[in-house]
């Protein structure tokens, strides 16, 4: 069975590719098939992944995979959320991961309350108008640094402290890291709901 990934992050597709491995899915980039990116106009990650889900299923015929993640800081009012990826161009930074960490850094500068969660949220669909899209969220609670540590990783790993390793992501083995993350966590619930609502 194919199915459509609405993304063209190649480390995402590689990530999700394995953790999906056991269903016999393949999982084909939209960019593969010619596939635009879908506008993100929602405020919440399900909303955001159900339009991708829904516009990969449509422009494809195939049923479609997407996820949207960020990171959640308690301190902001769950900020930067579903604009993770363009926080630091609020701060009049170019986008990069680099200056995501150093705009965050900046701003929690003096802040006690260093809580905060990376959160992926993935939907899937059979075709553009599936009435019961699968729906799976994993969330990665932890605590800000405050200067990055570790050279694994990308995006907010190297500030992301996680108490019961005593380590931040970057510090993890990636096997490590993929077992306790947020993506690695909706992964394997979206596959307990593929095998159970799809496959069954």
């Amino acid at each position: 069975m194919k199915l459509v990934l609405a993304s063209n992050n190649k480390g995402k597709l590689a990530e999700l590719q394995s953790l999906f491995a056991p269903l016999g899915v393949e999982l084909v980039p939209q960019s593969a098939l010619g596939i635009s990116e879908a506008a993100e106009p929602f405020h919440t990650f399900i909303e955001n992944a159900l339009a991708k889900a829904r516009h990969a299923a449509r422009e494809s015929g195939l049923p479609a995979v997407a996820d949207d993640a960020g990171l959640c800081v308690d301190a902001f009012g769950g900020q930067p959320g579903v604009q993770t990826a363009y926080y630091a161009t609020r701060f009049g930074y170019p986008k990069s991961d680099d200056n995501n960490v150093r705009a965050l850094l900046e701003q929690m500068q003096g802040v006690a309350d260093r809580r905060a969660a990376l959160v992926s949220t993935l939907v899937a669909v059979r075709h553009p108008d599936d009435p019961e899209p699968l729906v799976a969220v994993g969330r990665a609670p932890g605590l800000i640094t405050t200067e990055p540590v570790g050279d694994n990783g990308f995006g907010f790993d190297p500030v992301m402290f996680l108490p019961e390793f005593g380590q931040t992501f970057a510090q993890l083995p990636p096997d490590v890291k993929n077992a306790h993350s947020h993506r690695g966590k909706s992964s394997r619930q979206m596959v307990a709901l593929m095998r159970e609502h799809w496959f069954a």
